[in-house]
């Protein structure tokens, strides 16, 4: 019995060890025009067995990239696209690097720092008083986007007044968004965990029904 431990490493394992027999085997074709037309061949099987890549644009081009890696760029065909060179792919991608801005309260994000600084560029006035108040709803919905149950409005006024620097006070009786405007739903009726009260009307209809049959 054969085990796969003991198989040739299988080089893009989503296309599974018949590709990459098929593609071993083109190697061993001297001739170029029949190398090339059996590399089309298994090509269009690639296709097949990785549906996946045809949702991007440049998926043929992948498709042929793919086996010339596979071959251990040894193949010599006549493909639509040049063929990649290992220099390419072993070399490391650049470093994205990571935001470096602290954030006192994460988990209303950087969007919400952004809106309260705006904000203070603004002339007083109904508008800015409107911003303002839509910042405070926002904060709220953030915050309920990672705590599911509730929070009182005055957290959420105090947060304000705290990340603005003292500058944005709202009326403590200022009243929020609600939760059921947030999650389009009445969670107190989940969370009561009420159950449907019995219908005796259409229970009896039922029994009545059984016995009949």
């Amino acid at each position: 019995m054969e085990y796969n431990t003991g198989r040739e490493f299988l080089v893009i394992p989503e296309y599974g060890r018949n590709i990459q027999t098929m593609i071993e085997h083109l190697l061993t074709i001297d001739d170029r025009e029949k190398r090339t037309h059996a590399a089309h061949f298994v090509i269009s099987v690639m296709s097949q067995m990785n549906p996946q890549v045809k949702e991007s644009n440049d998926y043929l081009h992948k498709l042929w990239d793919h086996m010339h890696i596979i071959s251990g760029y040894r193949l010599d065909v006549d493909s639509p696209f040049p063929a990649p060179s290992p220099e390419v792919r072993q070399r490391r991608p650049k470093h994205i690097g990571y935001s470096s801005n602290k954030i006192k309260f994460g988990h209303y994000g950087q969007y919400t720092m952004d809106l309260i600084q705006k904000a203070k560029t603004y002339d007083e006035g109904d508008e800015k008083e409107a911003l303002i108040l839509a910042i405070a709803n926002y904060m709220k919905m953030a915050y309920l986007s990672w705590n599911r149950e509730t929070v009182a409005d005055t957290v959420i006024l105090d947060d304000l007044r705290d990340i603005s620097g003292g500058i944005f006070v709202l009326p403590e009786d200022t009243k929020l968004i609600s939760p059921t405007e947030v999650f389009g739903k009445n969670p107190a009726n989940k969370a009561s965990g009420k159950k449907k009260k019995p219908n005796k009307k259409r229970d009896n209809f039922q029994r009545s029904s059984y016995k009949q049959r």
